[in-house]
């Protein structure tokens, strides 16, 4: 498992999504909400940007991506 933190920018260009977009899937559950890094800064874990780019790929339904992304989020917590 990949434990890089991606930063905007990189999660943009790994997604193709515009930084607008990118928000409103997380506001509708469709990405995972970003990790405080200190400060203002926050990022996303490599792992999750892959899975979900890989679940969109395989043709996955909103609501599979919805569970997906509960499921990734859910792991957060026992990962330390």
């Amino acid at each position: 498992m990949k434990y890089a933190i991606l930063r905007l920018p990189d999660v943009l260009k790994a997604r193709g999504r515009s930084k607008t977009s990118h928000y409103e899937d997380i506001e509708a559950g469709l990405f995972t909400k970003p990790v405080p890094l200190g400060g203002h800064a926050v990022g996303w874990p490599e792992y999750e940007v892959e899975a979900i780019n890989a679940a969109r790929i395989a043709g996955k339904t909103e609501p599979e991506i919805v569970a997906l992304v509960t499921r990734l989020e859910a792991a957060r917590a026992s990962a330390a």
